[in-house]
Order: C-alpha cells, then structure tokens, then sequence
C-alpha cells in the first residue's frame, strides 16, 4: 500500500516590512503607511459608492432611484402599534407609570401653585377676549401648551440629566421587550428594566449625534427671538429672508434625524456600536427616505391630536371641579396626568419606531 503523503501547510508567519532606523527608513515607513492608508480610503470609497448610487450633481432618473417599501398605510400602521401595545398592555402600562414616577420623584411635576397662578391669569384676561364653549377651549389649549413647555424651566442641571436618563431607559426597555415579544418569548417589566440597559452607552452616542442634527434649528429659534426683540424678523423683508432660512434649515435637519431615530433601534442590537448603527440605518433609508420621513411627521401628528383630545377635557374637569368644591385646589390633577402621559407617548413613539424600523428591514429591496 502506498502510503498516504500529507503535505505539509506553510506556517511561515508574514512579518510586516522592517526599516532601518535611519532618515532612509523613516520616509520608507512613512511611504508604507501612506499606502496602506490610501488603499482603505480608496476601499471604503468604493464600498459608499456601491451602496449609494447616486451622485452629487448628477440628474437621477426616477427609474433609478425608486425602491420598494411595503408597509401599511398610515392609519393601519398606527393600529397595528396599538394592537402590539395592548396585547401586553400590563407591562407597557407599567413601564409608563414607572416613568411616570420617576418624573414625580424627580421634581419633573408642574409646580401645584404655579399652575394654580397661570389658570388664574388666564381666567382673568380672557374674561372679555374669549367667550363661550370655544374660548374656553382655547384657553385649555394654552393653557395646556404653557404647562407642558413650561414645567421644566426651574429644573436644576442635575434633575434633567435625571429625567434624560430615565427617557433613555424607558426608550431601551420598550424596544428590548418589543424584540422579546416578537420573537415569541415572555419577558416581564423588571426583565426588561434589568436587561435593557446594556447599549446604553452607544444609545448616548447616536442621540449625541442626533442633538447635533438639531443644532441648526435650535440656532435658528435663538436668532429668531434675537431678531424679533430688535424688529428686524417682525415684518418686511427681514422677515421673508429669515423665513426662507427657517425652512431650508428645518428641511436639512429633518433629512438628517430620518435616519438618525432608526438608528437609535439598531444600536440596541448585540454587539453594534454606534457610528455602524448610523451607516446601517442610513443605508436602510436610500431611495425611500422622504417615505419614512412621512411616517415620523404622522407619529407626531397623532401624538398632538392625542394630547389635546385628552388634556384639554382634563383642564376644563379640573378647573369645572377646583371652581366647584375648594378643597380640591391643592391637588394637582392636571401635572399628573402630564406626566403620566408623558410616559404613555414615550413608549408609543418608541413602538411606532421599532415597529417601523422591523417593517423596514423585513422589506430587504435593495437601493435602486
């Protein structure tokens, strides 16, 4: 019998390119890395231009650029949200009363007697402006827009950074138990609370990026009360070129946060760290970005008719109720329920967005 002959394999290690330490040698070694450097940009180059097929001042046709989404129409989407949130209402609800009460705990409640003071100015200057069932919806509807964007004015720098951490907690747990449900399992709200808080770190990063995106608009709404105080944006045209600026800028930074929430989802998955989240999610909105981009003006568009449908009845019970028997003046009615429903509308966004990003990814059409 002939005998077998294995081959023996090459385990001769490559060493890299050694260089005299010379004058010689250091421009050869700097030449090396010149050249290696050159080749990874070159690569990644290559790798931007295959997965982005169009290109700056070149007209691209419709042919070229249309790629395929299929999700449900906009009121069936936001059922769809509300149908998942309900199934496991029991844990989602809790997850918003934890908020909740992490917001209370925190300071982030309406001042009683600061709300007490606004009702009171409102009621007396509205006595000869506003009149009717209408006026005093109206004045719900500021009044209401007064408590929300006014409540955490006196918070001090340590009770935001609080209350921003606990945003991201909550955000991290709804996505983490949407992903256990829908891979069939059944997680309970202190699995989620214990076991989401692992991206949190990266999760800071991309919103970081995302507060960046938003820089040019909260410039914008600075040089706006800067003008307005001087009269130069009150009327004329001041007030059409800052208008016209206004526009282009908040178009710029909703073309950049699209793709920016998606990636606030995908930066939650095992191992990714935030700058690939960002290629990923950027890649997965070519071709249908101004689509998606819909879909996040609608989610906000629901969270607004949301709150005046429930807060605005709740203002005009609490100040029927406080007007009616006094001794209810010291309880706030409308903070709380502010609160709570500050909670409820994080959870959902954050729904709306993972379940959008699932619809996403599950349609893999592939840029134009």
């Amino acid at each position: 019998m002939k005998k077998s002959v294995k081959k023996r394999e090459n385990t001769k290690k490559v060493h890299p390119k050694t260089y005299a330490r010379t004058p010689r040698g250091l421009q050869l070694r700097f030449l090396d890395w010149l050249s290696g450097f050159n080749a990874r940009l070159t690569d990644r180059q290559q790798s931007f231009l295959i997965r982005r097929p169009h290109r700056s001042f070149r007209r691209t046709y419709r042919r070229d650029y249309v790629r395929r989404l299929r999700i449900p129409g906009y009121v069936a989407f936001t059922h769809e949200v509300n149908r998942m949130l309900l199934q496991y209402r029991r844990v989602f609800i809790g997850l918003a009363i934890v908020y909740a009460l992490t917001i209370a705990f925190v300071g982030g409640l309406t001042n009683q007697e600061v709300y007490g003071q606004i009702s009171t100015l409102m009621k007396e200057s509205s006595q000869e402006l506003m009149k009717g069932g209408v006026g005093k919806i109206s004045q719900a509807g500021i009044l209401l827009a007064a408590t929300v964007f006014g409540g955490g004015s006196d918070l001090s720098a340590d009770q935001q950074i609080y209350l921003g951490l606990a945003l991201m907690m909550v955000w991290l747990a709804t996505v983490w138990l949407l992903r256990e449900f829908m891979l069939g399992r059944k997680p309970t709200l202190r699995d989620g609370l214990y076991n989401s808080a692992a991206p949190l770190v990266s999760t800071l990063v991309v919103v970081f990026v995302l507060a960046i995106q938003l820089l040019p608009a909260g410039v914008v709404a600075l040089a706006y009360a800067g003008l307005v105080s001087v009269g130069l944006a009150t009327e004329g045209f001041g007030a059409m070129i800052f208008w016209v600026t206004a526009v282009l800028v908040a178009v710029l930074s909703l073309y950049w946060i699209t793709s920016t929430l998606i990636a606030m989802v995908v930066v939650t998955l095992p191992g990714m760290y935030p700058f690939r989240a960002l290629k990923a999610a950027s890649d997965l909105v070519v071709g249908r970005r101004l689509r998606i981009l819909y879909r996040w003006l609608w989610a906000v568009l629901v969270v607004v008719v949301s709150w005046l449908v429930i807060m605005v009845p709740t203002i005009l019970l609490d100040s029927w109720l406080k007007d009616t028997w006094k001794q209810l003046d010291a309880i706030p009615i409308v903070p709380i329920g502010v609160a709570f429903l500050s909670a409820v509308t994080m959870v959902w966004f954050a729904a709306y967005v993972y379940l959008l990003y699932r619809k996403v990814v599950d349609d893999d059409a592939k840029p134009a």
